[in-house]
């Protein structure tokens, strides 16, 4: 596929050259042009100079036949331009961008934009594991209908069946993080203590499941 990455640096550059190595037909963008030294000299790619969400600049990177773009240069404001302009007028589907103020990431998902958080991102995931009951929601799907979220496992739970914690309408549990290995659900699989599951959830029942999560495994299972 031809993916449209606006921004050359250490992102930028390291995504396309990624990309190229991977099969798929790149085009870089950046409005400074000794941003294009990151590239390395075997680097096929096309190497547009120019404003982001420049349409002009955009149909030369190949936009109009392009799956995706990354919008990954050092400002919110352009990232977020750039993503719309590809994804409102030139109807990418595929578009990411890259956002430092996390605040605005969930804003932006609900649009329809995947985001890529930096610096708030990692804070976030370090809090998580520290925070007994974290409240992330890592992704929401366009219409906010869907979360994914990742919770800690209350201690009460271990020996009980982690499909427990699901409920019709309210949530689905897709997989298990144990001692740091992945592993996707089965009616067998009983809880252990310091599990994380990843947990689909109804986008206006998160307090719902949060409340379901640190009820006693027992109640639950009783259907109150």
């Amino acid at each position: 596929m031809h993916v449209v990455v606006v921004g050359c640096g250490r992102v930028g550059s390291g995504l396309a050259v990624t990309l190229e190595e991977q099969g798929h037909t790149v085009a870089v963008v950046d409005r400074k042009p000794q941003a294009f030294r990151r590239l390395p000299d075997h680097f096929a790619g096309q190497q547009i100079v120019g404003v982001g969400f420049d349409r002009t600049r955009l149909q030369a990177a190949g936009i109009e036949r392009a799956a995706a773009l990354a919008a990954v240069t050092n400002g919110d404001n352009s990232n977020i331009l750039v993503a719309r302009t590809a994804r409102e007028f030139f109807g990418v589907e595929r578009v990411v961008a890259r956002i430092y103020d996390q605040r605005r990431a969930a804003i932006y998902e609900r649009l329809g934009i995947s985001t890529v958080a930096t610096v708030g991102w990692a804070i976030e995931r370090v809090l998580r594991r520290i925070d007994a009951a974290p409240q992330a929601v890592e992704w929401i799907d366009p219409s906010a209908k869907v979360c994914l979220v990742e919770r800690r496992v209350p201690d009460d739970w271990a020996g009980h069946p982690i499909v427990g914690i699901e409920s019709d309408g309210l949530a689905r549990v897709l997989a298990v993080t144990r001692l740091g290995v992945a592993q996707l659900v089965s009616p067998v699989l009983l809880a252990q203590a310091g599990d994380v599951v990843w947990a689909a959830v109804a986008g206006d029942r998160l307090d719902e499941f949060d409340d379901r999560l640190s009820t006693d495994p027992a109640v639950v299972a009783g259907g109150h």
